[in-house]
């Protein structure tokens, strides 16, 4: 067995691109994250593509444009969290030595198929109770607000840091203006108590991620731990809320690998499709006990310059959630943020950062799946 490294990351621009073919938003993506792992095509011994709404042989079209054929190729599908599944199938393959050198594609376009919420599979109850993903997420919010005394304000406050933040990302699709927690509340409502303002929008975009073993190299990043869990069955049994539980054990196993605690992430990227979702994340993670999340943005500590910058990217909220294109996008903020190139965005203190991508819902389970993974410097 040997370690896995981060050799080279490389992203699309994230918004609204209908004009483009989905694989030429890959394509861009990887040509950024060959050139930034210093290899050739004739390196690459694998590819894994994660996509959840991509066309029947996405991952073909992808590898046919990139002139790397008849190299193992496939593709994962764990809702959000598809390109870090993909990206942790790599890191498993290179530790384990089947492979010396995997690129990974995150990618969807969401423009070509939704104009609002993706639509719930009908056959599931929440489908049947037209209960898209917004209202699942209000539902959290709803209990957080009763149970913790969570205010509407801090809710707000969780998505004014990340649009602050996604200014500086030239990448982003949310870039206009950083509203304030007035403006945020006053924006209209789609699943109450979550506003217009709090839902991530739709969005197209890739990501890509080059990982092989350690080379030597001072600028490849370290993989610490990367940690995969499936959902498990969420029903009366348990007093977790939606999604906590996926979340905590994916966390448990990364920390464990890497001989780690929430005390030492000095950096996240964490998936806030809702701004509630950023607040139960961070509790599962360990970084503030249960109810009391909702305290880290209003206090500054998940700020940009706070003691645990938490999706300095702008975060889903502001770069977009092209589902399969998320997890790898969050791979490459981290490691910009890790190497000190994150230019007006970057954090002070960048060595040890951690990514989390949880997949969502599906019917009677805490979650698709969710992914941990902590990289440092060397």
């Amino acid at each position: 067995m040997t370690g896995a490294m981060v050799w080279g990351v490389g992203t699309s621009d994230y918004g609204l691109q209908p004009e483009h073919r989905v694989e030429a938003l890959a394509w861009k993506a990887i040509a950024e994250a060959v050139h930034d792992a210093d290899v050739t095509p004739a390196q690459i011994d694998a590819i894994i593509v994660g996509s959840v709404f991509g066309p029947p042989g996405v991952a073909s079209r992808v590898q046919r444009g990139i002139g790397i054929p008849g190299v193992p190729m496939w593709t994962v599908e764990n809702a959000c969290a598809s390109g870090t599944s993909a990206y942790h199938e790599a890191v498993e393959a290179v530790r384990l030595g089947r492979f010396g050198c995997v690129l990974v594609v995150g990618v969807d376009q969401m423009s070509t198929l939704f104009s609002g919420a993706i639509v719930p599979e009908a056959t599931d109850p929440e489908g049947a109770s037209s209960l898209p993903l917004p209202a699942v997420y209000a539902l959290q919010a709803q209990r957080y607000l009763q149970e913790f005394g969570v205010t509407p304000e801090q809710l707000a406050a969780v998505a004014v840091k990340n649009k602050c933040n996604g200014l500086d990302n030239p990448r982003a699709q949310l870039r206009k203006k950083a509203p304030t927690i007035e403006e945020v509340l006053a924006s209209r409502m789609i699943a109450e108590p979550l506003t217009f303002l709090q839902c991530c929008p739709t969005s197209d975009g890739a990501g890509a991620v080059v990982v092989g073993p350690d080379r030597g190299n001072p600028d490849d990043l370290r993989v610490e731990s990367s940690a995969m869990v499936s959902g498990a069955v969420w029903d009366h049994r348990t007093d977790d809320p939606w999604g906590y539980a996926c979340i905590a054990r994916a966390a448990e196993k990364a920390y464990q690998q890497a001989g780690r605690n929430p005390a030492d992430i000095e950096v996240l990227e964490v998936h806030d499709a809702f701004t509630i979702g950023e607040i139960l994340t961070l509790e599962a993670l360990g970084l503030a006990p249960r109810g009391k999340g909702a305290e880290l943005a209003v206090s500054g500590h998940t700020a940009r310059d706070g003691a645990q910058p938490v999706n300095p990217s702008g975060g889903l909220l502001s770069r977009g959630h092209p589902l399969g294109g998320t997890g790898t996008a969050q791979i490459a903020e981290i490691a910009w943020q890790l190497r000190g190139r994150a230019g007006d965005r970057q954090v002070d203190r960048h060595r040890i950062g951690l990514v989390e991508t949880m997949g969502g819902a599906a019917a009677g389970m805490d979650g698709n799946a969710c992914v941990v993974t902590i990289l440092s410097t060397q």
